[in-house]
């Protein structure tokens, strides 16, 4: 290589390649997905032409809508895109049907359908709420110009539905065909570097180098990871029969993900408690089992799990949890020469019950995630699905928000005559639908306001300078290419994304020739301005009516998390467990994203979720213990100690339901006499806490009360000064 010259040297070296390979993930990535939007959009508009549809722009603009940088993402939007066509398609015939004489009463129906459309879109944050937008201002689209000619609505609808089937035909095969990035591919690599990231935080834990902010920041990371990974599990079952067979198995892993990040939050936030409360003669104690676990844990921490590696991983979990509770007597024979009081001794037995639970589901998930390598396997019999939570008047906000828009925009449509007033209100309508989704709508409308006077401007330069004086297909893909490039490069980027929407969507309703082409600058001129009034309209209504970034839903988030307990309590216990972390991980998801930008608001909702989830799974445990309890007086329905567990939980529902020091109190005093009342009654079982039930729930009484009692805990400003120890 020394004889090669510089130029060729350089290209060899490797520091050259690390930096083209680190380019080719990041933003190479986007520049495929860029070039793929070009060849889609380009490839549906010369089709489009040819077969001489009505609206070509209309096919070319669901290219932009439904592609995505992964070819599942495109399936599945696609697909969602094409329902919610055929639904609006279907609503708007049946309106015009009804209301083709009386535009107040079209107008009227027609809100109330986008309103209930933009509540399901708000409902469901997936490519389901896709459809859902589509449904509704596909409905606008097509049936606020078909009023001028009622008897041409059918053909309008059978014309756009055509169209936009064209659009999702070329953009699928685009996307599966031309360098694809599978979703599936995506989630192999999410779920392969996860649990690395997970056994590094993990180790840290149990040696007590985690900090505060690196425990909460990751714990949004693996809320979020799971939120993000269902999301995944669901566009790949449109593109992938292998992921298909594993689906089950995908959705199993998931839901064990979630249960050993709470299992060890609630294990480490114990061991926090202990250490700022000067117990260092139990941590000491404790220390020597969490210690054997990090050191298996170690050669897995930072680096990818392989089936092969969770088969490894497996095997070890298993063997350490088989010696755990030999370990443990002997751990708490050595404990008890030094007399340790009642108080140490439920501290001691609580985290090694935590500690056992946790290695439990630890090595189910990687008994899980070993069963990948294979086609078939018996763990893909799963039946409890992920379960969204949605706050239902942040729904019905985003539904009372666009009927209000449709509602005013119409009557001034309606008032004034003017021509492009239809135009607006269906651009409205649009907008309204696009942002609902979003977690600021007035800041999504306002981009694609900003997008789409930016394609007005190019547009109108465009179209009434450049197209007159070209000739043929090829000149026209060149003058549209630098917009295409220019909006696709803004919708790849988070923080430009509406404005690149605006620009792409927007650009070709306005300035792409249509069959036939007409050259109007005076119209040309009011539909845009049209366009950018009903955005900004809805930039206003997001930013007033209710809008869903504000206290008032952040207080709504709370209330529903804190009643995630009282669904502990009282839910069905078949499904209950995976329903309850799940539900209460897409809440804080949800209050996290809205709260952007508002550190103290969202470091509160956080802890309210460690005192949610801490809680939760501990009444779920016990309600998991008394339900396989074996038939014997001890155990029975009338026996003291299960009659205070009823009523502690009947003081923990008024106390998540109305914080106050009163309830607080009382969950304390119903906690302390559950313990007392299981402390008095004898068992036939040894008493350890492998084959004592009351053991154990004597360990899960413990937890929710140091729970309670947490100083990180939003509970902690309810409390009074502390009296003395329950055990003492």
């Amino acid at each position: 290589m020394t004889s090669l010259p510089a130029p060729l040297r350089w290209l060899h070296s490797l520091e050259w390649r690390r930096g083209f390979y680190e380019w080719a993930r990041s933003d190479g990535v986007t520049w495929v997905y860029i070039f793929k939007v070009l060849i889609a959009a380009f490839l549906t508009l010369w089709l489009a032409m040819r077969l001489e549809l009505p609206q070509p722009r209309t096919a070319m603009i669901t290219v932009f809508i439904v592609m995505q940088p992964q070819s599942g993402q495109v399936f599945a939007k696609s697909f969602y895109r094409f329902l919610g066509t055929l639904a609006g398609s279907a609503v708007m015939v049946a309106l015009i049907a009804l209301f083709a004489q009386n535009t107040e009463l079209f107008l009227g129906a027609l809100a109330i359908w986008v309103g209930i459309c933009s509540a399901g879109a708000a409902r469901y944050r997936n490519f389901r709420a896709y459809g859902f937008v589509l449904a509704g201002y596909t409905a606008a689209m097509v049936g606020l110009p078909a009023l001028a000619h009622p008897d041409g609505a059918f053909m309008a609808a059978v014309w756009r539905v055509l169209e936009i089937s064209l659009g999702i035909l070329c953009a699928t095969l685009v996307s599966a065909a031309i360098l694809p990035q599978t979703a599936s591919a995506a989630m192999r690599n999410a779920l392969y570097q996860r649990f690395g990231v997970f056994a590094l935080f993990v180790t840290d834990g149990l040696r007590g180098r985690s900090q505060s902010e690196t425990f909460e920041s990751r714990n949004v990371g693996f809320i979020a990871e799971a939120v993000g990974l269902e999301g995944l599990r669901s566009v790949t079952v449109f593109e992938d029969p292998h992921m298909r067979r594993r689906n089950g198995r995908l959705s199993r892993l998931n839901s064990e993900f979630m249960g050993i990040t709470t299992r060890f939050n609630a294990l480490h936030r114990l061991l926090e408690r202990l250490r700022s409360s000067a117990a260092d003669h139990v941590v000491a104690a404790i220390k020597p089992g969490l210690q054997d676990l990090a050191e298996l844990l170690d050669g897995f921490s930072g680096r990818a799990l392989t089936h092969a590696d969770a088969a490894r991983l497996a095997s070890q979990l298993a063997a350490y949890k088989e010696g755990l509770p030999a370990r443990v007597r002997s751990l708490r024979a050595s404990f008890q020469e030094g007399v340790p009081s009642d108080a140490d001794l439920l501290d001691f037995h609580t985290a090694y019950e935590l500690l056992y639970r946790f290695v439990d589901e630890l090595h189910s998930y990687a008994q899980t995630h070993a069963s990948l390598a294979d086609h078939s396997h018996e763990r893909e019999q799963w039946d409890e699905p992920f379960t969204p939570k949605t706050n239902w008047l942040a729904s019905a906000a985003s539904g009372l928000r666009a009927s209000f828009i449709l509602i005013v925009l119409g009557s001034y449509w309606v008032a004034t005559a003017w021509p492009s007033g239809a135009t607006m209100t269906l651009i409205a309508a649009a907008t309204v639908g696009l942002s609902a989704a979003t977690p600021n709508p007035k800041r999504m409308a306002f981009q694609m306001a900003c997008g789409t006077l930016l394609g007005a401007l190019i547009g109108f330069v465009e179209m009434f300078f450049i197209f007159p004086w070209i000739d043929g297909f090829p000149l026209l893909c060149v003058m549209l290419a630098p917009v295409i490039v220019l909006g696709s490069f803004l919708s790849s980027r988070p923080q430009y994304a509406g404005v690149g929407l605006g620009l792409l969507i927007f650009f070709s309703t306005g300035s792409v020739p249509d069959n036939p082409t007409v050259y109007n600058p005076y119209t040309f001129i009011n539909d845009y301005i049209a366009m950018v009034m009903g955005m900004l309209v809805c930039a206003a209504a997001g930013a007033i009516i209710l809008p869903p970034n504000s206290r008032w839903l952040w207080r709504r988030l709370e209330q529903d998390l804190r009643a995630q307990v009282v669904y502990a309590i009282s839910g069905k216990l078949k499904g209950l467990a995976s329903g309850f972390e799940s539900s209460t991980r897409d809440l804080v998801h949800q209050a996290y994203g809205l709260a952007v930008g508002q550190p103290q608001v969202q470091r509160h909702l956080l802890r309210w979720m460690f005192v949610v989830l801490e809680v939760g799974h501990a009444i779920i445990e016990l309600r998991k213990e008394q339900a396989i309890l074996p038939v014997h007086p001890a155990y029975a329905e009338s026996q003291p100690w299960r009659q205070a567990i009823r009523v502690m939980g009947r003081a923990l529902v008024r106390l998540f339901l109305q914080p106050g020091h009163s309830n607080l109190e009382r969950a304390l005093i119903a906690v302390d006499h559950a313990i007392s009342r299981v402390q008095a009654t004898d068992e036939p079982f040894a008493p350890h806490f492998d084959t004592s039930a009351l053991r154990r729930v004597k360990s899960y009484l413990h937890f929710i009360r140091t729970s309670l009692l947490d100083p990180q805990s939003p509970l902690a400003a309810l409390a009074a000064p502390q009296g003395p120890d329950h055990a003492s």
